[in-house]
């Protein structure tokens, strides 16, 4: 029951019936909020006499799983307010001062925290499964591309754009959803469901599209909408984990990311060939609108912040009195619109093209994802031009990175982090973000291995078809091993600004993933299949010695930046 009623179907029916159905404890005992009181020793002292460097002491970087735009901007509002605390001094609780609601204790049930593991696994199977569904919706496209172009009169490259622009907008997506997601009276729970169920519903407007203008059109806006969880499904996994499991939680969580378009063009490829290009869109309908039920029904609220501010608003309803208020409602009231602006749509691209680390760590990171879909573009070539399949056998080719990703390279990461890099753990549960790059090295090598590999093999009909597979399986371990190790450094190096990195990371990498496809045919059939794949090889090549570089000397690099961590 305390599932249900905590998602969108249960705050519905507590809505309609005017909260006499599904009530909360406070509700059916006026008496249980009285323990919802933060007390005086629960509230940490202020230090005025000691300053702050949000360099050298960051806060803990757990208070709400990982740092937020949100929690960076309240981050920033308690620094701004030290001065006037100085002046005021420890004067006590004064009649205008908010009474802070806060947990039951250190075991509420409703702390995602403290759910039982079933739960915690239950709800995280939502969020990866939102996030397979849009993420599907890219390369699942790809196999009706002929389609579109005899339908609407169209060149491929032209027809290529419904791909590009689905990446292009949840690309652009994160700088609205993840800013939204952490207003504390909305949460992530409505994000995901209300942003879905706009998804689904445009996937009519593909479908039933007039002309070429309505379909790139929509396919940009149902990429648009569909991202909150592209961006934001790892704060979901540290809302509910504790630290140490946290990272684990997003591998599996990247995991479901890397699969959705590794298995589109498999879907997409036998639905295509039997019902057209139409049928590939109505597969990406079926499947979101299955998750998009499970999610009305089965998905709670994970964001703390959220959480308490509306456990303290039915306070303020059961009591009358305005002064009951949670942290988070407490700090926004500080935070200036201008500053929201600047934190959401500003500061990710100041650090995206001004942070030494991070533009080289997101060019890196760029490139290999326009490479992974330059290269999805060589399959058709290779597997139905030179080894004659049809679209769905084509789409079955993908299965390698698939099984490599699953069954090799994410047991293989887990393995080293829990056996290896574990030991460099501090009492605290610090790590240098330098030793989160190892495994990074060694995929450093398999991407050009790979492509060489796969080039030269499946550039004849006289090799079989099974050895640039097995080729595609050393792409999946650079790449997986790669992308995790980035995304790890980037979290550790820059906790404050975390939401800020990761979303021009998104922004970037989604511009290239965008914009290398539209070349990618041409470039394949002009040069062959080998001299492209030898090209794309060398540009993996010269970032080879970046991970060395980050391991070797990222410490006194990262001392440079007055936005990195300087105590680890």
């Amino acid at each position: 029951m305390e599932t249900l009623r905590d998602t969108a179907f249960g705050k519905l029916v507590r809505l309609f019936s005017r909260y006499r159905w599904m009530q909360y404890p406070e509700e059916q005992d006026a008496s249980v909020w009285t323990e919802y009181l933060k007390t005086e020793t629960e509230k940490p002292e202020e230090e005025p006499s000691t300053p702050v460097n949000e360099n050298e002491n960051p806060e803990d970087l757990e208070a709400f799983g990982l740092y937020t735009v949100r929690s960076q901007l309240s981050s920033r509002s308690r620094r701004m307010s030290c001065a006037s605390t100085v002046q005021d001094g420890n004067q006590g609780r004064s009649n205008g001062q908010p009474l802070v609601i806060s947990w039951r204790g250190p075991d509420d049930s409703e702390n995602p925290q403290n759910w039982s593991t079933k739960k915690k696994a239950f709800v995280s199977g939502l969020i990866w499964l939102l996030t397979f569904s849009i993420y599907v919706g890219s390369s699942i496209y790809t196999p009706g591309i002929t389609g579109v172009t005899e339908q609407f009169n169209v060149s491929s490259v032209a027809a290529l754009l419904g791909l590009t622009l689905f990446v292009l907008g949840y690309g652009l997506g994160p700088m609205v959803w993840s800013p939204l997601s952490e207003i504390p009276m909305i949460g992530r729970s409505p994000t995901y469901v209300l942003t879905l169920v706009v998804f689904v519903f445009f996937q009519f407007a593909v479908i039933y599209a007039k002309n070429f203008g309505m379909l790139l059109a929509f396919r940009f806006l149902t990429g648009f909408v569909g991202s909150p969880a592209l961006a934001t499904g790892a704060a979901s996994m540290g809302d509910i984990w504790s630290p140490k499991v946290r990272d684990y939680m997003i591998g599996v969580w990247g995991m479901f990311a890397i699969a959705a378009p590794v298995l589109g063009p498999m879907l997409g490829g036998f639905a295509a060939s039997a019902k057209g290009w139409t049928w590939t869109i109505w597969q990406l309908l079926w499947v979101s609108a299955f998750t998009l039920i499970l999610l009305f029904f089965f998905l709670p609220e994970t964001f703390t912040p959220n959480i308490l501010a509306r456990r303290a608003r039915r306070v303020r309803r059961i009591t009358g009195n305005s002064q009951y208020m949670s942290d988070s409602e407490i700090e926004i009231r500080e935070i200036k619109s201008r500053d929201v602006l600047f934190e959401a749509l500003v500061r990710p691209f100041q650090l995206c093209f001004f942070e030494p680390i991070v533009i080289l760590l997101n060019l890196y990171i760029s490139l290999i994802y326009g490479i992974l879909y330059i290269w999805f573009e060589a399959f058709p070539i290779v597997f139905e031009e030179i080894h004659g399949f049809n679209p769905g056998e084509s789409g079955l080719a993908f299965m390698g990175i698939l099984v490599s990703t699953c069954c090799i390279t994410i047991p293989a990461y887990f393995y080293w982090k829990y056996r290896y890099q574990s030991r460099y753990f501090d009492k605290n549960g610090n790590i240098a973000p330098e030793y989160q790059m190892p495994p990074a090295c060694v995929g450093a090598f398999a991407l050009p291995i790979s492509l060489f590999w796969f080039g030269w093999t499946g550039n004849f009909e006289s090799v079989h078809w099974i050895v640039p597979i097995i080729a595609s399986m050393l792409f999946a371990v650079g790449g997986c091993l790669i992308f995790n190790c980035i995304f790890c450094y980037l979290a550790h190096a820059y906790p404050k600004y975390a939401a800020s990195v990761l979303a021009g990371n998104d922004f970037m990498r989604s511009s290239f993933g965008a914009g290398f496809p539209l070349f990618a045919s041409a470039m394949f059939h002009n040069l062959g299949v080998g001299w492209a794949c030898t090209l794309l090889g060398c540009l993996t090549l010269c970032f080879v010695p970046f991970p060395f570089i980050l391991l070797w000397r990222g410490r006194r690099i990262r001392m440079t930046s007055k936005y990195a961590r300087h105590d680890i």
